[in-house]
Protein backbone atom coordinates (compact mmCIF):
# COMPACT_ATOMS: atom_id res chain seq x y z
CA UNK A 1 0.00 0.00 0.00
CA UNK A 2 0.91 3.58 -0.54
CA UNK A 3 1.19 6.09 2.26
CA UNK A 4 -2.08 7.80 1.38
CA UNK A 5 -4.30 4.64 1.34
CA UNK A 6 -7.50 4.98 3.34
CA UNK A 7 -7.63 3.19 6.67
CA UNK A 8 -3.91 3.25 7.09
CA UNK A 9 -2.45 5.35 9.95
CA UNK A 10 0.75 7.21 9.32
CA UNK A 11 3.42 6.77 12.05
CA UNK A 12 4.30 10.07 13.77
CA UNK A 13 7.67 11.53 12.90
CA UNK A 14 10.00 11.25 15.94
CA UNK A 15 11.22 14.56 17.31
CA UNK A 16 15.00 15.07 17.45
CA UNK A 17 16.48 14.33 20.85
CA UNK A 18 19.03 16.80 22.18
CA UNK A 19 22.24 15.15 23.33
CA UNK A 20 23.18 16.67 26.72
CA UNK A 21 26.70 18.00 27.14
CA UNK A 22 28.90 17.30 30.15
CA UNK A 23 26.92 18.23 33.24
CA UNK A 24 28.43 20.73 35.63
CA UNK A 25 28.63 19.38 39.18
CA UNK A 26 25.81 20.57 41.37
CA UNK A 27 26.68 23.72 43.23
CA UNK A 28 29.80 24.43 41.16
CA UNK A 29 29.88 27.98 39.73
CA UNK A 30 30.62 28.63 36.05
CA UNK A 31 34.24 28.87 34.91
CA UNK A 32 34.30 32.70 34.58
CA UNK A 33 33.03 33.01 38.13
CA UNK A 34 35.70 30.58 39.37
CA UNK A 35 38.42 32.54 37.60
CA UNK A 36 37.21 35.77 39.12
CA UNK A 37 37.15 34.20 42.58
CA UNK A 38 40.68 32.86 42.05
CA UNK A 39 41.92 36.33 41.12
CA UNK A 40 40.26 37.83 44.19
CA UNK A 41 41.76 35.13 46.42
CA UNK A 42 45.19 35.71 44.91
CA UNK A 43 44.80 39.41 45.59
CA UNK A 44 44.16 38.68 49.27
CA UNK A 45 47.16 36.37 49.68
CA UNK A 46 49.48 38.56 47.56
CA UNK A 47 50.81 40.55 50.57
CA UNK A 48 51.77 37.37 52.40
CA UNK A 49 53.32 35.90 49.25
CA UNK A 50 55.32 39.10 48.82
CA UNK A 51 56.52 38.99 52.43
CA UNK A 52 57.42 35.31 52.10
CA UNK A 53 59.37 35.96 48.92
CA UNK A 54 61.24 38.97 50.31
CA UNK A 55 61.98 37.71 53.82
CA UNK A 56 62.12 33.91 53.38
CA UNK A 57 62.65 32.77 49.81
CA UNK A 58 64.98 35.64 48.90
CA UNK A 59 67.31 35.22 51.91
CA UNK A 60 67.44 31.48 51.28
CA UNK A 61 68.71 32.06 47.76
CA UNK A 62 71.13 34.69 49.07
CA UNK A 63 72.45 32.30 51.73
CA UNK A 64 72.93 29.59 49.10
CA UNK A 65 75.00 32.01 47.03
CA UNK A 66 76.99 33.27 50.04
CA UNK A 67 77.86 29.69 50.97
CA UNK A 68 79.83 29.51 47.72
CA UNK A 69 81.90 32.62 48.55
CA UNK A 70 84.26 33.90 51.24
CA UNK A 71 82.18 37.00 51.91
CA UNK A 72 83.48 39.19 54.76
CA UNK A 73 82.10 42.11 56.75
CA UNK A 74 84.07 44.60 54.65
CA UNK A 75 82.06 43.59 51.61
CA UNK A 76 84.98 41.89 49.84
CA UNK A 77 84.21 38.47 48.46
CA UNK A 78 85.28 35.98 45.84
CA UNK A 79 83.66 32.86 44.48
CA UNK A 80 85.24 29.72 45.97
CA UNK A 81 82.71 27.05 44.98
CA UNK A 82 82.26 24.19 47.45
CA UNK A 83 85.33 24.96 49.55
CA UNK A 84 83.16 25.94 52.53
CA UNK A 85 81.43 22.57 52.40
CA UNK A 86 84.73 20.72 52.13
CA UNK A 87 85.98 22.71 55.10
CA UNK A 88 82.83 21.83 56.97
CA UNK A 89 83.41 18.09 56.52
CA UNK A 90 86.84 18.42 58.17
CA UNK A 91 85.61 20.64 61.01
CA UNK A 92 85.51 18.69 64.29
CA UNK A 93 83.57 21.51 65.92
CA UNK A 94 80.83 21.15 63.32
CA UNK A 95 80.46 17.43 63.98
CA UNK A 96 80.44 17.89 67.75
CA UNK A 97 77.82 20.65 67.54
CA UNK A 98 75.73 18.50 65.22
CA UNK A 99 75.95 15.66 67.73
CA UNK A 100 74.89 18.00 70.55
CA UNK A 101 71.92 19.17 68.47
CA UNK A 102 70.86 15.61 67.66
CA UNK A 103 71.17 14.52 71.30
CA UNK A 104 69.20 17.54 72.47
CA UNK A 105 66.48 16.69 69.92
CA UNK A 106 66.26 13.15 71.30
CA UNK A 107 65.68 14.59 74.77
CA UNK A 108 63.39 17.45 73.81
CA UNK A 109 60.96 16.00 71.25
CA UNK A 110 59.71 12.93 73.20
CA UNK A 111 59.51 14.98 76.40
CA UNK A 112 57.54 17.82 74.81
CA UNK A 113 55.21 15.61 72.76
CA UNK A 114 54.58 13.27 75.69
CA UNK A 115 53.85 16.17 78.03
CA UNK A 116 51.60 17.82 75.43
CA UNK A 117 49.70 14.62 74.67
CA UNK A 118 49.23 13.70 78.33
CA UNK A 119 47.98 17.17 79.22
CA UNK A 120 45.67 17.23 76.20
CA UNK A 121 44.17 13.86 77.19
CA UNK A 122 43.56 15.10 80.73
CA UNK A 123 41.95 18.33 79.54
CA UNK A 124 39.84 16.41 77.04
CA UNK A 125 38.35 14.38 79.87
CA UNK A 126 38.05 17.32 82.27
CA UNK A 127 34.91 19.42 82.09
CA UNK A 128 35.36 21.50 85.24
CA UNK A 129 37.47 24.66 84.68
CA UNK A 130 38.80 23.32 81.37
CA UNK A 131 39.26 26.82 79.95
CA UNK A 132 41.13 27.96 83.06
CA UNK A 133 43.60 25.08 83.00
CA UNK A 134 44.05 25.43 79.25
CA UNK A 135 45.04 29.07 79.75
CA UNK A 136 47.38 28.22 82.64
CA UNK A 137 49.20 25.54 80.63
CA UNK A 138 49.45 27.79 77.58
CA UNK A 139 50.78 30.77 79.54
CA UNK A 140 54.49 29.73 79.48
CA UNK A 141 54.37 29.58 75.68
CA UNK A 142 53.65 33.31 75.37
CA UNK A 143 56.46 34.26 77.74
CA UNK A 144 59.95 35.10 76.48
CA UNK A 145 62.37 32.20 76.16
CA UNK A 146 65.04 34.45 77.67
CA UNK A 147 62.86 35.07 80.72
CA UNK A 148 62.08 31.36 81.02
CA UNK A 149 65.80 30.50 80.75
CA UNK A 150 66.72 33.02 83.47
CA UNK A 151 64.05 31.61 85.80
CA UNK A 152 65.11 28.02 85.25
CA UNK A 153 68.76 28.92 85.57
CA UNK A 154 67.97 30.11 89.08
CA UNK A 155 65.91 26.96 89.76
CA UNK A 156 68.88 24.78 88.71
CA UNK A 157 71.42 26.81 90.71
CA UNK A 158 73.67 24.64 92.86
CA UNK A 159 73.68 26.84 95.96
CA UNK A 160 70.44 28.84 95.93
CA UNK A 161 68.31 26.93 93.44
CA UNK A 162 64.79 25.82 94.30
CA UNK A 163 65.33 22.33 92.89
CA UNK A 164 68.47 21.69 94.92
CA UNK A 165 66.72 23.02 98.02
CA UNK A 166 64.01 20.39 97.49
CA UNK A 167 66.63 17.70 96.91
CA UNK A 168 68.40 18.82 100.09
CA UNK A 169 65.28 18.07 102.09
CA UNK A 170 65.45 14.53 100.73
CA UNK A 171 69.22 14.38 101.34
CA UNK A 172 69.86 13.95 97.61
CA UNK A 173 71.64 17.16 96.70
CA UNK A 174 73.27 19.23 95.62
CA UNK A 175 73.29 18.46 91.88
CA UNK A 176 75.00 20.75 89.36
CA UNK A 177 72.45 20.41 86.57
CA UNK A 178 74.00 23.03 84.30
CA UNK A 179 77.63 22.25 85.15
CA UNK A 180 77.52 18.50 84.53
CA UNK A 181 78.13 17.42 80.94
CA UNK A 182 75.70 14.52 81.35
CA UNK A 183 72.85 16.59 82.79
CA UNK A 184 73.06 19.89 80.95
CA UNK A 185 71.16 18.83 77.82
CA UNK A 186 68.30 17.13 79.70
CA UNK A 187 68.07 20.19 81.96
CA UNK A 188 67.85 22.59 79.01
CA UNK A 189 65.41 20.28 77.24
CA UNK A 190 63.16 20.30 80.32
CA UNK A 191 63.24 24.10 80.35
CA UNK A 192 62.34 24.32 76.66
CA UNK A 193 59.61 21.70 77.06
CA UNK A 194 58.05 23.65 79.94
CA UNK A 195 58.23 26.79 77.83
CA UNK A 196 56.73 25.39 74.62
CA UNK A 197 54.46 22.41 75.35
CA UNK A 198 51.36 24.60 75.60
CA UNK A 199 51.21 25.19 71.85
CA UNK A 200 51.35 21.50 70.97
CA UNK A 201 48.88 20.77 73.76
CA UNK A 202 46.27 23.03 72.15
CA UNK A 203 46.85 21.47 68.72
CA UNK A 204 46.47 17.94 70.13
CA UNK A 205 43.44 18.97 72.19
CA UNK A 206 41.75 20.29 69.04
CA UNK A 207 42.54 16.99 67.33
CA UNK A 208 41.04 15.00 70.21
CA UNK A 209 37.88 17.08 70.14
CA UNK A 210 37.48 16.43 66.41
CA UNK A 211 37.34 12.65 66.91
CA UNK A 212 33.68 11.49 66.65
CA UNK A 213 32.26 10.49 70.01
CA UNK A 214 30.49 7.53 68.38
CA UNK A 215 33.81 5.83 67.67
CA UNK A 216 34.85 5.80 71.34
CA UNK A 217 31.36 4.74 72.40
CA UNK A 218 31.48 1.83 69.97
CA UNK A 219 34.84 0.77 71.40
CA UNK A 220 33.41 0.89 74.94
CA UNK A 221 30.47 -1.26 73.86
CA UNK A 222 32.92 -3.77 72.37
CA UNK A 223 34.63 -3.98 75.77
CA UNK A 224 37.81 -2.05 75.01
CA UNK A 225 39.65 -0.79 78.08
CA UNK A 226 40.99 2.75 78.40
CA UNK A 227 44.47 1.78 77.23
CA UNK A 228 43.13 -0.20 74.26
CA UNK A 229 40.92 2.72 73.21
CA UNK A 230 43.93 5.00 73.37
CA UNK A 231 46.16 2.57 71.47
CA UNK A 232 43.77 1.36 68.76
CA UNK A 233 41.22 4.18 68.43
CA UNK A 234 42.48 7.55 69.65
CA UNK A 235 46.11 7.52 68.48
CA UNK A 236 45.38 6.22 64.93
CA UNK A 237 42.73 8.89 64.43
CA UNK A 238 45.06 11.49 65.94
CA UNK A 239 48.01 10.55 63.73
CA UNK A 240 47.80 13.49 61.26
CA UNK A 241 47.79 15.99 64.15
CA UNK A 242 50.51 14.06 65.96
CA UNK A 243 52.66 14.08 62.82
CA UNK A 244 52.31 17.87 62.55
CA UNK A 245 53.29 18.32 66.20
CA UNK A 246 56.32 16.03 65.86
CA UNK A 247 57.60 17.89 62.79
CA UNK A 248 57.12 21.32 64.37
CA UNK A 249 58.81 20.34 67.64
CA UNK A 250 61.70 18.63 65.82
CA UNK A 251 62.32 21.73 63.71
CA UNK A 252 62.33 23.83 66.88
CA UNK A 253 64.76 21.43 68.55
CA UNK A 254 67.24 21.59 65.69
CA UNK A 255 67.15 25.39 65.85
CA UNK A 256 67.79 25.64 69.61
CA UNK A 257 69.99 28.55 70.59
CA UNK A 258 68.37 31.00 73.02
CA UNK A 259 68.13 28.72 76.03
CA UNK A 260 71.70 27.47 75.63
CA UNK A 261 73.03 31.00 75.14
CA UNK A 262 71.36 32.30 78.30
CA UNK A 263 71.71 29.30 80.60
CA UNK A 264 75.15 27.87 79.81
CA UNK A 265 76.79 29.94 77.01
CA UNK A 266 77.51 26.63 75.27
CA UNK A 267 79.22 25.01 78.25
CA UNK A 268 80.39 23.12 80.11
CA UNK A 269 83.19 22.20 77.70
CA UNK A 270 80.80 22.87 74.78
CA UNK A 271 78.45 20.14 75.97
CA UNK A 272 75.55 22.45 75.05
CA UNK A 273 77.13 24.03 71.97
CA UNK A 274 74.48 23.50 69.29
CA UNK A 275 74.75 23.86 65.54
CA UNK A 276 72.92 27.20 65.56
CA UNK A 277 75.29 28.38 68.30
CA UNK A 278 78.21 27.54 66.00
CA UNK A 279 76.47 29.38 63.16
CA UNK A 280 76.01 32.42 65.41
CA UNK A 281 79.64 32.48 66.49
CA UNK A 282 80.90 31.98 62.94
CA UNK A 283 78.76 34.73 61.47
CA UNK A 284 78.53 37.34 64.21
CA UNK A 285 81.77 36.87 66.12
CA UNK A 286 84.22 35.90 63.40
CA UNK A 287 82.27 37.49 60.52
CA UNK A 288 82.86 34.50 58.27
CA UNK A 289 79.55 34.82 56.47
CA UNK A 290 80.34 32.34 53.70
CA UNK A 291 81.06 29.51 56.12
CA UNK A 292 78.10 30.51 58.31
CA UNK A 293 75.83 30.36 55.25
CA UNK A 294 77.12 26.87 54.48
CA UNK A 295 76.27 25.85 58.05
CA UNK A 296 72.78 27.27 57.62
CA UNK A 297 72.22 25.34 54.38
CA UNK A 298 73.42 22.13 56.01
CA UNK A 299 71.06 22.72 58.92
CA UNK A 300 68.22 23.21 56.45
CA UNK A 301 69.04 19.91 54.74
CA UNK A 302 69.28 18.08 58.08
CA UNK A 303 65.85 19.36 59.12
CA UNK A 304 64.40 18.49 55.71
CA UNK A 305 65.74 14.93 55.80
CA UNK A 306 64.54 14.43 59.37
CA UNK A 307 61.07 15.71 58.44
CA UNK A 308 60.91 13.37 55.44
CA UNK A 309 61.87 10.43 57.68
CA UNK A 310 59.09 11.36 60.07
CA UNK A 311 56.72 11.61 57.12
CA UNK A 312 57.76 8.15 55.99
CA UNK A 313 57.38 6.55 59.42
CA UNK A 314 54.33 8.36 60.82
CA UNK A 315 52.47 10.40 58.25
CA UNK A 316 52.80 8.22 55.14
CA UNK A 317 49.05 7.58 54.79
CA UNK A 318 47.88 11.10 55.65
Amino acid sequence: MTAGTAGERTAPTPEPVAVPGPARPAGRPPRPVRRREARVGLLFVAPMLLLFTVFRFGPTIGAAFLSLTDYRLSGDWRFIGVENYARLLDDDLFWSSLGVTALYTLFFVPLTVGLSLGTALLLHRTLWLRGFFRGVFFLPYVTSIVLAAVIWKWIYDVEDGLLNAALGVLSLGPVDFLGDERLVLPAIAATSAWKGFGYSMLILLAGLQSIPREVSEAAVIDGATGWRRLRWVTLPLLRPVLFFVLVVEAIGAFQVFDAMYVMTAGGPVRASYSLVYLLYDTGFKFFDFGYASALGLVLFLVVLVFSLIQRRLIGRDD
